[in-house]
């Protein structure tokens, strides 16, 4: 039975012989490995094409943005993940990874596909301002969060967030974006009723949308960087294990309220 489009049997990323190894174009053992960077080879893998200066450094910054943020639920389930199965790293990481989504991790992408959608509206007379508040407005009949904005901690500003907004206007790679992401900023209090800061998962998607990242492959960021966060916690695990007391305190903490 036939389950979608099936005309273009195509693939443009990899491709080998019996002398060589290509990777976008490229030769893998000639051109990239000992000559490119990690996270230039990254950039080449997802685009197809190798990123400029400018783009492989935010590149570098976002990833190192997001990274680490101490015991968030993406590093618990890996951590007692391996505490019940030693055996199973990769699916220790694997169970970091897949709660990815619109509250945590993932909600970078939810941000970056909401400022696009709202930059794809201004023109025509139509100016960012106008299509903030619009947008602000659907989420909240919608009772939805506004993506990119508020933390529970710092609240007087992300420092992560303030610190790549201030590296892309040093650079000079501010686009229409991020002057969303300001937009959007400036027309809380009086859509909102109150002022909220733009925290880390605002600001990623902002500066790399801007600096020429596909839309559609946002969340990779986030899954890359944290998968190195989870690695390091699963070595930690492997020497200074707490999965089983995070487990133990989870028990503890919760009262049973059932029949």
């Amino acid at each position: 039975m036939r389950i979608g489009k099936q005309d273009a049997p195509f693939s443009a990323i990899c491709t080998s012989d019996a002398e060589s190894i290509t990777v976008r174009g490229h030769d893998l053992c000639g051109e990239i490995i000992g000559q490119m960077d990690f996270t230039s080879y990254f950039w080449l893998l997802v685009t197809g094409k190798a990123p400029s200066e400018v783009q492989r450094f935010f590149a570098n910054a976002v990833l190192a943005a997001i990274a680490e943020h101490g015991l968030v639920p993406s590093v618990v389930a890996a951590r007692m993940t391996y505490a019940a199965a030693p055996e199973a790293f990769h699916g220790a990481v694997a169970a970091g990874l897949l709660g990815c989504g619109s509250v945590v991790l993932g909600s970078a992408e939810v941000a970056g596909r909401f400022y696009a959608d709202l930059v794809a509206k201004t023109g025509d007379g139509n100016e960012a301002a106008t299509a903030a508040s619009e947008g602000i407005r659907r989420l909240r009949a919608d009772k939805l969060a506004i993506p990119g904005f508020g933390h529970p901690q710092h609240a007087g500003g992300d420092p992560r967030a303030l610190l790549l907004l201030d590296l892309a206007e040093r650079h000079g790679i501010v686009g229409p974006h991020i002057a969303m992401l300001y937009a959007i900023r400036d027309a809380l209090p009086g859509t909102l009723g109150r002022a909220l800061p733009i925290n880390v998962n605002g600001a990623i998607p902002a500066v790399m949308l801007d600096v020429g990242f596909p839309v559609a492959a946002l969340k990779g960021i986030s899954l890359l960087a944290r998968t190195a966060s989870l690695i390091a916690h699963l070595q930690e695990e492997t020497e200074r294990p707490i999965g089983f007391i995070m487990s133990g305190a989870a028990a503890a903490a919760i009262d049973y309220d059932g029949a």
